[in-house]
């Protein structure tokens, strides 16, 4: 069965039994959910599930070393079978640890969108699945990983980078590398199953937005300075975006450096990358990355830039919103230098996107604005 995943290839017996401990721990969880609903049908009592509620803030603490990360004494969302509003979210979820046990017991994968895809009307939209998963992954306390659960990857990677798939499949990440003529590499699935991890880089840049990363990769970005990795989730970052970085950080020990637009929404998504997120906070050891720095756009940078003003563009009453809360979060209470840009944008009720150093000079960004921030020290 190894075989024929096409994970076991090439694999240590060391790995394989350890492989097989944990799709065994898997199994023995979800037994013991199953266990539980057929003993209170056995005393004819309505099953109900319990999951942790992933929503709520009042069940996240905050620690500067991993970010947000859920508490042992979270509040919980009860999910009854005799109850209206909840047993088509019972059914659903029963369906989802049917399809996660028989996956997990012949070692194959699927996708999020397999399992969508396999009852539609059923499930009836992607979200759904996606939130099931997630619910699932948090009440077994199993990372979704080995619940033999992919998501589809949207990240893109480059630079100084080589490793090793599961099946000892070398990928090479230089943009001059002749295998693949875009530059980049798709983010892998299981990103934190990566080994052999060779690289020369001197620092990683997570850039918000893909046209940005495209260009970037035209001026050879990651050579022309200095070896680096760049790394983009494409806006909002997946799991395996935030898994890659943080993969990187634990093998490689170098900088994480940030660029994003100088706006909430930019400022949110470093955030994820930093410090997680509440709807993954069961997640954290895993996925943040506390030492990302800020190098930009810092709002302070418009006007020590002299940004031109019909590049700039007025904050929104949803901007506005956004950037109120963003400064009530627990973690921008150790982070001072953060909280005094974010108050500079509230005050200049303005924001601005990378591309706005364009208006500077069409090449401002990679030939003078990085460049001179990674040198000087310019993040914060």
């Amino acid at each position: 069965q190894f075989d024929k995943a096409g994970v076991g290839q090439n694999l240590s017996p060391r790995l394989i039994w350890s492989f097989l401990m944990f799709s065994q721990e898997v199994l023995i969880l979800i037994e013991k959910v199953i266990l539980e609903i057929v003993t209170s049908l056995s005393k004819d009592e309505a099953p109900v599930l319990v999951l942790p509620n992933r929503s709520s803030w009042a069940n996240v603490s905050f620690d500067n070393a991993v970010g947000l990360q859920m508490t042992s004494g979270s509040s919980v969302t009860t999910v009854r079978s005799n109850c209206s509003s909840s047993v088509t979210k019972f059914g659903h979820i029963l369906k989802v640890l049917s399809t996660i046990y028989k996956l997990v017991q012949s070692n194959v994968y699927a996708t999020k969108r397999d399992i969508y895809y396999n009852d539609t009307q059923l499930f009836g939209s992607q979200r759904t699945v996606d939130s099931i998963v997630d619910d699932i992954s948090c009440m077994l306390k199993v990372p979704r990983r080995r619940l033999h659960v992919l998501a589809t990857s949207k990240g893109f990677i480059s630079g100084d980078l080589c490793y090793l798939e599961e099946d000892s499949t070398k990928v090479d990440c230089h943009s001059n590398s002749t295998v693949n003529p875009t530059n980049t590499k798709y983010i892998p699935p299981t990103s934190q199953n990566r080994h052999n991890i060779v690289s020369s880089a001197k620092f990683v840049l997570i850039v918000e937005k893909d046209a940005t990363f495209q260009k970037l990769l035209d001026y050879d970005f990651c050579t022309k300075l200095c070896p680096c990795i760049m790394i983009t989730g494409k806006g909002v970052p997946d799991v395996n975006s935030r898994l890659m970085v943080r993969k990187l950080w634990d093998t490689l020990h170098i900088p994480i450096f940030a660029l994003v637009d100088a706006d909430p929404y930019g400022i949110e998504i470093m955030c994820i990358y930093k410090y997680g997120s509440v709807a993954m906070s069961f997640e954290a050891h895993s996925l943040t990355v506390p030492s990302v720095m800020w190098l930009g756009l810092l709002p302070s940078d418009l006007h020590r830039l002299r940004v031109p003003e019909d590049a700039l563009i007025p904050l929104t009453q949803r901007d506005q919103n956004k950037l109120t809360s963003l400064l009530k979060r627990p973690y921008l209470a150790c982070q001072p230098a953060w909280q005094r840009e974010m108050e500079m944008m509230q005050r200049s009720k303005v924001k601005a996107e990378i591309q706005s150093l364009a208006s500077i000079a069409p090449d401002f960004l990679s030939r003078v604005y990085l460049p001179n921030k990674l040198r000087y020290g310019g993040w914060i």
